[in-house]
């Protein structure tokens, strides 16, 4: 499928984001700076997804594409936070789901064919999705692990800021209410020791989420992915805030050597 994202197109849906975005900055001080917490978000997995894409060589109508995903991948969290003063999806309605919804509203991407279009809906559909559908194209299929894995990138860096803030404070949005109590759950620890996402539906407490965070590498999917996770030491960081015990230093173990299996994997498909 050739994809034929152009440059005014992109730019016109960079200055609807923005406007849109804005509509959204009234109220109390707790929903104004959660907006912008999604907002700066949104313009960093921008940058993470632009970054990869020239690490993977696209050309300039798939750089485009990929860069139109990342915009618009989280458009459903601002009405999503407007309306229910939460970003879990599980206590108020799938973000993916609803941004698509928003981008059917405004009609921002009626300009593009509808093939390109569906395709771009479709990424968004799927980026936060447990696992990929197996029957889709292979451009979605890319474009999609492209999106999954440049969300990943700036998602890890803002709970790690998060973790290592010196006032210590918790953020119930961020942390989604979980409290934070000793010890981790064993369908955690068994999902983690198995090469498996983290069951969002068994986690207890905040070491849980923690654990989750460091298990998102199962679905990581690029070489430059792996690269940025041990360069910038996510993994290292976030086992740091966790407690001491030999369960979470299996997992941490089971881990590092997942991701310098894939690295060796991933290069001799380079090579």
């Amino acid at each position: 499928m050739k994809i034929d994202i152009q440059s005014d197109l992109l730019a016109k849906c960079k200055s609807w984001f923005s406007i849109y975005v804005e509509s959204f900055k009234y109220g109390n001080q707790d929903l104004r700076k959660n907006i912008g917490l999604k907002e700066e978000h949104t313009y960093r997995v921008v940058q993470e997804i632009k970054s990869l894409a020239e690490s993977l060589g696209l050309n300039e109508g798939e750089k485009r594409f990929a860069e139109l995903t990342a915009l618009l991948h989280d458009i459903g969290r601002f009405e999503q936070y407007a309306r229910y003063q939460t970003f879990h999806d599980g206590k108020s309605e799938n973000h993916a789901d609803l941004g698509i919804t928003i981008l059917k509203r405004y009609r921002i991407l009626n300009h593009l064919k509808e093939t390109t279009k569906d395709l771009v809906y479709r990424v968004i559909q799927y980026h936060n999705r447990a696992n990929l559908p197996e029957n889709e194209s292979e451009t979605c299929l890319f474009f999609s692990k492209l999106l999954r894995d440049a969300d990943k990138m700036d998602i890890w860096k803002v709970v790690i800021n998060h973790y290592y803030r010196e006032d210590g404070q918790h953020d119930p949005v961020l942390e989604l209410g979980l409290p934070n109590t000793s010890g981790i759950s064993e369908k955690v620890y068994q999902d983690l020791m198995n090469h498996r996402i983290v069951n969002m539906n068994n986690m207890q407490n905040l070491n849980d989420f923690k654990l989750l965070q460091m298990g998102w590498v199962f679905d990581i999917n690029f070489k430059p992915s792996f690269q940025l996770i041990q360069s910038r030491h996510y993994i290292e960081k976030i086992r740091r805030v966790l407690p001491n015990s030999k369960k979470v230093d299996d997992i941490n173990k089971t881990i590092q050597i997942y991701m310098d299996y894939k690295l060796i994997e991933l290069s001799k498909d380079t090579d």
